[in-house]
């Protein structure tokens, strides 16, 4: 375990993918407090350790809430386990002040095109 320490603010944090994503539990979101937490890395490992990593979020975020800002959680990918995970704890993202940015938008650059959010800061 590592020392306690203060927790650090950053204002974008992005969540390691595959397996990676198992080592974030909530010690990681009440040390690392971000306005906004990138889900990234549409591959079929992310599935298994998506719903913890999820879980945990809302376990961080409840244990700081007091001195925690409000969140924004960005997916960039469509998945079955986090349309579950939304339906089921929406009202408590709600309590926390989690918001989950979901975007049909589409950015066209050249000859392709591609979903896309804006985040401001």
């Amino acid at each position: 375990a590592a020392p306690q320490g203060p927790p650090v603010y950053v204002d974008l944090a992005y969540l390691p993918g595959s397996w990676s994503a198992r080592t974030v539990d909530e010690e990681f979101f009440r040390r690392i407090r971000s306005l906004c937490y990138v889900v990234s890395g549409d591959d079929h490992l992310k599935e298994g350790v998506l719903r913890p990593l999820l879980d945990a979020l809302l376990t961080g975020k409840h244990q700081a809430s007091r001195v925690s800002p409000q969140v924004t959680l960005i997916p960039t990918f469509d998945s079955l386990v986090m349309h579950e995970w939304y339906q089921e704890t929406h009202e408590r993202q709600q309590e926390l002040g989690i918001t989950v940015l979901g975007s049909n938008s589409t950015v066209a650059m050249q000859d392709e095109t591609f979903p896309a959010c804006k985040v401001e800061f």
